[in-house]
């Protein structure tokens, strides 16, 4: 996909991958998708290395400050204990949605500018769901509950559990994608900027220095501290609400 902006051209790269084991694609989103778990990985065994009960070390603090955020994040909104279980799963999609939203800032592209990322965790999430409303009322309660308040509600009942999935992953990712086609039109509009401005110097000098995106430098920087820090925490943390009221609200039947 190709936009033009006077004069500048901006390029959003559709992933493109290298057929292996027959029609079995190695994306640019897969590769980094699994560098994102390497790193996360990496960090839980760093972090959990010679635990203590006593004299505890700062890595083993900043361990425990983790869990005991993780904890209260699900037993504050679920109301106790009971969906402990819970914790674990919770716990890794938000740390995978901030490392995929924040890895941009080296140079990376983010996985969750691709909607098929949001898309594979919001069918988890809609598995948990549907399983967790068939344990609480059974099969036939949720089939039943298609059919309420009257019979003729049923194909709206069917299309508002099927929004559920598709509203969390086009929620995360219109706003990551956003982001990232906003910074690039922020790049090109200084670049032209830029060269405009630095035309005007006569002679050799200005040619040359149009050539440089010298207004590149510092307002995208500090843009990014919404657009990649900000937003991309954010998201993953309306993710990750939105994952536990869910399932918590489909277990209360």
């Amino acid at each position: 996909m190709e936009f033009d902006v006077t004069g500048a051209r901006i390029f959003l790269r559709i992933p493109t991958g290298i057929p292996i084991l027959g029609d079995f694609m190695i994306t640019e989103t897969l590769v980094i998708t699994w560098l994102v778990m390497l790193i996360i990985t990496g960090l839980c065994i760093f972090l959990t290395r010679d635990l203590k009960v006593e004299n505890i070390s700062k890595r083993q603090a900043v361990a425990e400050m983790i869990v005991e955020a993780a904890n209260n994040l699900v037993r504050s909104n679920t109301g106790g204990t009971k969906f402990d279980r819970l914790i674990p799963f919770v716990s890794a999609l938000f740390a995978s949605s901030v490392v995929m939203n924040l890895i941009s800032l080296i140079g990376f592209r983010s996985p969750t500018a691709d909607l098929s990322t949001e898309a594979g965790w919001a069918i988890v999430v809609f598995i948990m769901i549907t399983f967790e409303k068939i344990k609480a009322g059974g099969l036939l309660g949720y089939l039943k509950g298609f059919t309420q308040p009257i019979p003729v509600m049923t194909p709206f009942n069917i299309l508002s559990e099927l929004a559920t999935p598709v509203s969390m992953a086009c929620r995360h990712f219109g706003n990551i994608l956003s982001g990232v086609v906003i910074n690039g039109l922020i790049y090109a509009a200084l670049a032209v900027a830029s060269s405009a401005l630095l035309g005007l110097i006569p002679g050799a000098v200005g040619d040359f220095l149009s050539h440089i995106p010298i207004l590149d430098v510092g307002l995208p920087a500090i843009l990014s501290v919404y657009f990649d820090w900000f937003s991309g925490v954010m998201q993953a943390f309306i993710f990750t609400m939105l994952t536990i009221m869910y399932i918590a609200n489909a277990a209360e039947g």
